[in-house]
């Protein structure tokens, strides 16, 4: 995709694109401007986008796709994605402003975005940059206490515009030069989204994604505790990008502490996690359909036995007697065992993360 070429008096900035529609109104509300706008979307791991949608069947009525794309193609503005995967596991190990309510270090996430969004702009030859947060709206990065440290820790300063909320903050460059009018930004302030919807109506946006605690998994309750126990399991603060996605697929439960199992919960889940299957010892009953499971951690021969109890349990054979239960090595070594599925009621609550 992409847009008209900027001529040389024209001015130009970066948008951070996450896929919402507040990123997408502030940079629609620069674009009217007659400002050159380009967008830039940075890739963690943890990002919501689409991937659980695109691989459950349960998601199979709802549109595949990219929303920080689809809000570039809405705009008619390029797009820039940007992978940071190692560089953000700083962030996430060792957040200097600490965690918000989960393991999602909100106020350090901004700030590292808005300093990789400055870096782009000086190497391209961009003038400013432009986000979509809105004071009030977000408890830990967008409190008009916190924005002034964003603004200084990213070193954009006051290259730094919000269009949906300028107004109640002091003028930045844009406008103190006169690149944008600031009578033309907003003074939205709160979590409320009516303002937001009501000028998406104005623009005609109507199948914009919806906010749903974020774009990022570590907001999620569900997520940081996996993501806590695989830490706690280590015994260090750790992750590689094939442990962020897994955490993100299956049920997943820890019968004892040197290992967990990886359910999968249908279909899709299933085609997934076989691409997984040589590097983890894996079950999955024969007799009768069912989930296929990896295990991930050091499991001894009654840890398996119980494994493969459980394998039946979450199968098509829960209420059989007796089901036969492949399980396979990494080496690819493949045993049998007829089991009987474990009743639910020795299934404890806590074993489930």
């Amino acid at each position: 995709m992409s847009s008209a070429s900027p001529t040389p008096s024209t001015r130009k900035a970066v948008a951070l694109i996450s896929g919402g529609l507040d990123s997408m109104l502030a940079a629609r509300l620069v674009l009217d401007q007659g400002i050159h706008v380009e967008g830039i979307n940075f890739y963690t791991g943890f990002c919501v986008e689409g991937h659980t949608h695109a691989i459950r069947r349960v998601h199979l009525d709802k549109p595949k796709r990219n929303n920080a794309l689809w809000v570039a193609e809405q705009l008619g503005i390029r797009l820039h994605i940007v992978e940071v995967i190692e560089e953000y596991k700083e962030i996430v190990l060792h957040p200097k402003h600490g965690y918000g309510a989960h393991l999602n270090p909100c106020l350090d996430c901004k700030g590292f975005m808005v300093r990789k969004a400055r870096e782009w702009m000086e190497t391209h030859g961009f003038d400013f940059i432009v986000t979509g947060e809105v004071i009030g709206q977000r408890p830990m990065s967008q409190r008009r206490d916190t924005m002034p440290v964003v603004a200084r820790e990213s070193g954009a300063f006051d290259r730094l515009l919000r269009p949906l909320c300028a107004k109640l903050l002091p003028p930045t460059l844009p406008e103190q030069e006169g690149w944008v009018d600031r009578e033309r930004l907003l003074d939205i302030n709160g979590r409320s989204r009516k303002v937001q919807m009501a000028l998406a109506e104005q623009y005609g946006y109507r199948d914009y994604a919806q906010p749903a605690g974020g774009c990022c998994f570590l907001t999620n309750e569900q997520y940081s505790r996996k993501l806590s126990d695989l830490w706690t399991a280590r015994g260090e603060k750790r992750y590689e990008l094939e442990d962020i996605l897994l955490l993100k697929i299956g049920r997943h439960l820890r019968p004892r502490p040197h290992y967990k199992l990886i359910v999968a919960r249908d279909e899709g889940e299933n085609n997934f996690l076989l691409g997984f299957r040589k590097r983890y010892t894996h079950l999955q009953a024969t007799s009768h359909a069912g989930p296929l499971v990896l295990v991930d951690g050091a499991p001894d021969e009654s840890d398996l036995e119980l494994a493969a109890r459980l394998t039946a349990r979450f199968g098509k054979g829960r209420e059989a007697e007796r089901v036969t239960v492949a399980i396979t090595d990494t080496e690819g070594r493949t045993q049998a065992r007829e089991v009987a599925p474990l009743p639910p009621q020795e299934i404890p609550e806590s074993w489930y993360l």
